[in-house]
C-alpha cells in the first residue's frame, strides 16, 4: 500500500484526509498530539475523533502522539515509514488570532518551526511526494479591508463591476498590512513551503485557506465559526460577534471538498503551487445570514450580542478566487453549500453537544 503522512490527523481537515486516503487505500501515518485541547480546552479536543479513527481504520492508520516542534520525533517518524512515503498532508497548526497574541513564541514555533521540521524531513526521505499545506487567506493581512465595499441588510459586498467581485486572487499583496501574529507565523510557514519547491524542486502547494468546516469540526469561541455557531444555537449558549454590524462575509469550504482538492493536486503535482481555497461564489455567507440559517435550522433562537470591536487583522469581506486552482485541476468544484454544511453540522452534533 500507499503510504501518507497527515499531520494533525485528528483535527477537522487532518481527519477528513485520513479517512479519504484508507478509503482510497492509502496507509495513513497520522500525527496528531491533542494541542487543540490545550489552546482551547477539552470541549475542542481531537480525542473522541483520533479514538474514532482508530476504530474504523486498524489496519490502515499508524497513530504517533508527536510533536511537530520536535525535529528528531519527527526525522524519527519519516525514517520509521514502512514502506516509500507517496504524500505529506499538513494540517496540524495553531489556527487562532487571539490566542496566537497570548503566547506567540508557541504560536510560531509550532507554525513556522514545526512546518520547517516536515519540510527538511520530506527533503531527506521522499523529496518527490507531494507536500500539501494548509495555509491561510491571513497571510494576506488586513488587505482586504481596504476593498470598496458597499453595505447591505444582510452582509457588506463588493460592487458588482469590481475586478475581485468573483473573489480574491494570489495577486492580492501580503505587505503593508496588519495580520495578527497568528496570520505572521502562517505566513513564514507559507514562504518555506514555497521555496523548498523552488529552491529543492519538490512538489508543494500552498493552499490559502479562508473557513474550512464541517460536520466534524470541534468549534470554539477562538475557532471554528460556523460549527460554533452551531453549538451556542443548539445548547443555548451566549454567542459574541465582534464588529462590523455582523455583516462580515466569509466563504466556508466544506473539509470534504478541500480534501478533493488536495488530491486533485496529488495526482498532478508541481513545484511552489499557491492558491486561494474556499467556498467562493458558491459557499459564502455574512455572520447575520449565518445566525438566521442556523436558527431555522435547530429551531431555536440564538442568545448572541454584538461587540462594537473587531479582532485584529480580521477581514470584513473575504470570498476566495477559485479560477486559479479549477484552472490547473478543471474536473474539481465545490459540492456543499452553507445550508448543507450548517444542515450537517446540526445533525452530526446535536446529540452529543446537548448531552454534554
Amino acid at each position: 500500500m500507499p503510504i501518507a503522512i497527515v499531520t494533525g490527523s485528528g483535527g477537522l481537515i487532518g481527519s477528513q484526509s485520513v479517512i479519504h486516503l484508507a478509503e482510497s487505500g492509502w496507509t495513513v501515518i497520522g500525527i496528531e498530539n491533542d494541542m487543540r485541547a490545550r489552546f482551547f480546552g477539552p470541549e475542542a479536543s481531537t480525542a473522541r475523533m483520533s479514538a474514532e479513527l482508530a476504530r474504523r481504520f486498524p489496519d490502515e492508520l499508524i497513530a504517533e502522539d508527536v510533536e511537530i516542534r520536535d525535529p528528531a520525533a519527527i526525522e524519527r517518524v519519516f525514517a520509521g515509514a514502512p514502506g516509500p512515503v507517496g504524500l505529506i498532508v499538513h494540517t496540524a497548526a495553531q489556527p487562532s488570532h487571539d490566542w496566537a497574541a497570548s503566547d506567540p513564541q508557541t504560536d510560531f514555533g509550532v507554525n513556522a518551526n514545526g512546518t520547517l521540521n516536515l519540510l527538511e524531513a520530506a527533503r531527506r526521505h521522499c523529496p518527490d511526494a507531494p507536500f500539501v499545506f494548509c495555509s491561510t487567506n491571513k497571510v494576506y493581512g488586513d488587505a482586504a479591508n481596504r476593498l470598496p465595499l458597499e453595505e447591505h441588510d444582510q452582509r457588506l459586498e463588493l460592487p458588482a463591476d469590481h475586478a475581485w467581485h468573483d473573489g480574491i486572487d494570489t495577486s492580492m499583496s501580503i505587505d503593508a498590512s496588519t495580520h495578527s501574529l497568528f496570520g505572521v507565523s502562517k505566513a513564514a510557514a507559507d514562504l518555506l513551503v514555497q521555496e523548498y519547491g523552488r529552491y529543492f524542486h519538490m512538489p508543494t502547494a500552498c493552499f490559502r485557506l479562508g473557513c474550512v468546516t464541517g460536520p466534524n469540526h470541534a468549534g470554539t469561541r477562538l475557532h471554528g465559526f460556523l460549527s460554533y455557531l452551531m453549538r451556542c444555537t443548539i445548547t443555548g449558549q451566549p454567542y459574541a460577534v465582534y464588529g462590523y454590524g455582523g455583516k462580515q462575509v466569509r466563504d466556508n469550504i466544506h473539509a470534504a471538498d478541500l480534501v478533493r482538492a488536495f488530491d486533485a493536486f496529488a495526482a498532478a503535482p508541481r513545484p511552489a503551487a499557491v492558491y486561494n481555497l474556499g467556498g467562493g461564489r458558491q459557499s459564502n455567507c455574512s455572520m447575520l445570514e449565518a445566525i438566521q440559517l442556523c436558527e431555522l435550522i435547530a429551531g431555536r433562537e440564538l442568545n448572541w450580542s454584538l461587540a462594537d470591536e473587531h479582532r485584529i487583522g480580521d477581514h470584513r469581506w473575504w470570498i476566495s478566487d477559485l479560477s486559479e486552482f479549477k484552472r490547473d485541476h478543471a474536473a474539481w468544484n465545490i459540492e456543499h453549500g452553507i445550508e448543507d454544511i450548517l444542515r450537517q453540522i446540526h445533525d452530526a452534533n446535536a446529540e452529543h453537544w446537548t448531552a454534554a
